[in-house]
């Protein structure tokens, strides 16, 4: 799938420098442009590959100018690195095999509901009053459970297991061998020193604009619901456990732990290998830096955490600064 310069100014809301009629197909590096690639710059560091790449298109920011002759069409956006994500995001679509209908190894129970456009494919379940809205794609291998619902434009990808009666809204992305709504981690302790299984009658919630990554494990709640808000966007191979709220639009990033019960803000940030006791409180628009471990609530808003166990990131700075120098002779 081709586009032109002139469809994706319209689609960003840049001006064009250069011929509005030239077109792309994918888009690269600056460092290793082509002819029909599209590039951007959003680093002056990577200026001088300006004046060699032979892209057709780079988009660039409008405040920048040129220091010199650019033979690319220019596109000058208000942003480029935004405008790369939102870009992206156009030519999925153009690209997108959107399919319909159900193959013939699918099994659909004659109760679940089906919107329209919906595809199913080949060996994939959708169990007993399941409800999947329109235009969902739902891949070969995927396994949907009794009551669950999907909202409308979601793609769930191949092996993906979604237990029983959990709910996902529009526009959801579940990646390859996600599992949503497994059991949670919960046994009682008996006399003899065995463990008692606790019943996990809850389910998960995942919210409009969410994406999970491949092989994240989302527990169903004890009772009540395991809740992932709006637009929140988790990495591979993340567990979340029972009980759970994830605030709005916030981002997580790979091989993260969430304990059970506890309670995370909007907007938050956490790098990769974080670890979250059970039980706690973390704070709107926390930013918790890789391997960080979290003990105790985070009570003020918009702070950075770093190490294990974590405090706050200037303090723990100084810290490390005085414990380098005790480590000299």
């Amino acid at each position: 799938m081709e586009v032109s310069a002139k469809v994706i100014a319209e689609h960003l809301g840049g001006d064009i420098v250069g011929d509005p009629d030239v077109k792309v197909s994918s888009v690269a590096r600056i460092e290793s442009g082509k002819p029909g690639t599209l590039c951007f710059l959003a680093n002056p560091k990577y200026e001088h590959y300006l004046y060699t790449c032979k892209a057709s298109i780079i988009l660039i920011n409008k405040s920048f100018e040129p220091k010199g002759e650019v033979s690319s069409t220019l596109i000058k956006v208000d942003n480029a690195y935004e405008a790369v994500a939102s870009l992206l995001d156009l030519l999925n679509i153009l690209k997108a095999e959107r399919r319909r209908g159900r193959a013939w190894s699918a099994h659909v129970a004659w109760s679940a509901r089906l919107g329209k456009g919906v595809y199913v494919g080949p060996h994939a379940y959708v169990g007993k009053k399941a409800a999947i809205g329109r235009g969902t794609q739902i891949y070969p291998q995927v396994y949907i459970g009794d009551g669950v619902t999907i909202g409308e434009n979601c793609i769930i990808y191949p092996g993906v297991r979604i237990y029983r009666g959990c709910k996902i809204g529009n526009n959801c992305i579940i990646q390859a061998n996600a599992v949503i709504g497994s059991d949670g981690f919960g046994f009682a302790p008996t006399a003899d020193g065995s463990y008692k299984k606790i019943p996990q009658t809850g389910i998960v919630t995942i919210e409009d604009d969410c994406e999970i990554g491949a092989n994240t494990v989302i527990d169903r709640s004890t009772m009540g619901t395991t809740l992932i808000e709006k637009g929140v966007k988790l990495d591979n191979l993340i567990q979340v456990a029972h009980n759970v709220v994830i605030g709005s639009n916030t981002v997580i990033a790979a091989q993260t732990g969430i304990a059970g019960s506890t309670k995370i803000g909007r907007s938050c940030m956490f790098g990769g290998q974080v670890g979250i006791a059970g039980h706690l409180h973390i704070a709107d628009k926390t930013k918790l830096a890789a391997q960080a471990g979290i003990m105790s609530d985070i009570k003020e808003e918009d702070k950075a955490y770093i190490g294990s166990p974590a405090f706050e990131h200037m303090e723990y700075m100084r810290a490390y600064a005085k414990f380098r120098r005790s480590g000299r002779k």
